[in-house]
């Protein structure tokens, strides 16, 4: 497996206190604020993408069935 490359990134003291925090609490779950960060990021980007609006034609259907459902 290749070694990973890093990069340096900046965040403001107070989250990184925090971060310290959380990981101390974590009964050795992460190893290091790095850890903690890289997991958190990675569970971020894996979330699913949230559903696209309606299509003008979609949101119309909607209003159609709403007011025949006499909500409109």
């Amino acid at each position: 497996m290749p070694k990973k490359e890093y990069v340096n990134i900046r965040i403001p003291k107070s989250i990184y206190k925090k971060i310290e925090e959380e990981v101390k609490e974590s009964q050795g779950e992460f190893k290091s604020v790095e850890d903690y960060v890289e997991f958190v990021l990675n569970e971020v980007l894996k979330e699913e993408p949230e559903e696209t609006a309606y299509t003008p034609e979609e949101e119309e259907e909607i209003k159609r069935r709403l007011r025949s459902l006499g909500y409109l």
